[in-house]
């Protein structure tokens, strides 16, 4: 071919890039996963901003939902704490993959992140207005290597892992992840986390 045009040369590049970090998403969730099977996958517990590691989260997938025409949209409750003791990578790694999935599974309408605190518990939700799951498919959607079914792997890419990561990282947090799913009407993923307040920082000055 020839590539003195630059606009195709630039989009044949995009290409090769596009292909390479879909490669190595596939590459780190086989990784991620050896790891959590062979209990070497360890959860930090460091002070977090809840309002950074959410923002981080949207900031990935804005320009896929942009693209596709969606509403991307965060509601965080007016008494979610600033900050906690967590994970940030690993908070940020659910939290992405869950968006990934409902942009990737959402033709039109909207993506919702909501975040709150509700009986000590940090709670987040994921919800979409996309192609949804049968109840039979609610059955496995956690289980390693599985997606809905073989169309879904053909028509959208992707290992079959991410979300049996997610539901991993979340027990390794000492949480519980949930959904709620209608065909053709949208998905809910919820992930209830135990609140841990950082400690005073001692007064200055």
């Amino acid at each position: 071919r020839n590539y003195q045009n630059p606009e195709k040369a630039r989009n044949a590049f995009e290409k090769i890039l596009t292909s390479g970090n879909q490669l190595l998403g596939v590459v780190n969730e086989i990784l991620d996963f050896s790891k959590i099977d062979a209990g070497k996958l360890h959860v930090e517990a460091s002070e977090m901003s809840l309002g950074d590691a959410l923002d981080r989260a949207l900031e990935l997938v804005a320009d896929r939902a942009r693209a596709k025409g969606l509403d991307l949209r965060l509601e965080k409750a007016a008494d979610l704490p600033p900050s906690c003791i967590g994970d940030p990578l690993r908070l940020g790694q659910v939290l992405l993959n869950l968006l990934t999935n409902a942009v990737k599974f959402t033709e039109a309408g909207s993506v919702t992140l909501s975040a709150a605190l509700q009986g000590g518990q940090l709670v987040f939700r994921v919800t979409d207005t996309g192609i949804g799951m049968t109840p039979d498919q609610l059955g496995y959607v956690f289980n390693p290597f599985q997606q809905a079914d073989g169309s879904t792997t053909r028509k959208f890419g992707g290992t079959g892992l991410g979300l049996a990561i997610c539901k991993r990282l979340v027990e390794l947090m000492q949480g519980e992840i949930r959904v709620e799913s209608t065909v053709g009407a949208g998905s809910l993923f919820e992930v209830r986390l135990p609140y841990i307040e950082p400690a005073p920082h001692p007064a200055t000055g």
